[in-house]
């Protein structure tokens, strides 16, 4: 399992992020570039999971213990 290592503000950002472009993803169909929103799936994700595997690797921790 992944250690915890998002903190509570910076996992509200995510999520908000990640949903937000997701959204623009739906609701802009005529973008010639729109499969890009997709890459909110990514904060997303991570946010829910309270858990980014970048910050593992670089040693951050937003988490309060």
């Amino acid at each position: 399992m992944l250690k915890k290592n998002v903190g509570s503000l910076d996992r509200i950002l995510r999520i908000v992020i990640g949903l937000a472009l997701i959204i623009g993803f739906f609701v802009n169909t005529e973008a010639s570039l729109r499969w890009l929103y997709l890459i909110g799936i990514i904060p997303l994700v991570t946010g829910l999971m309270s858990s980014c595997p970048l910050y593992s690797i670089f040693g951050i921790n937003t988490c309060k213990k």
